[in-house]
């Protein structure tokens, strides 16, 4: 079964971006993420529609 929610470490190696960028985006609500105990996780859904929204800005451009 694939993981539904994801580290950081595991979201920045999935998107190919810096921990940096990847804690901008979320705290800018670009990715939504969850609060588990201290850690924070993301949805793979959320990269998912993310990517999409990236790919659909870049056909409209």
């Amino acid at each position: 079964m694939a993981k539904l929610l994801l580290t950081v470490p595991e979201a920045v190696n999935a998107l190919s971006i810096s921990r940096a960028q990847l804690y901008r985006l979320m705290d800018s609500g670009a990715i939504p993420y969850l609060h588990i105990g201290r850690s924070r996780r993301i949805p793979l859904s959320a990269l998912e529609t993310y990517i999409a929204e990236l790919l659909a800005k870049e056909i409209a451009a």
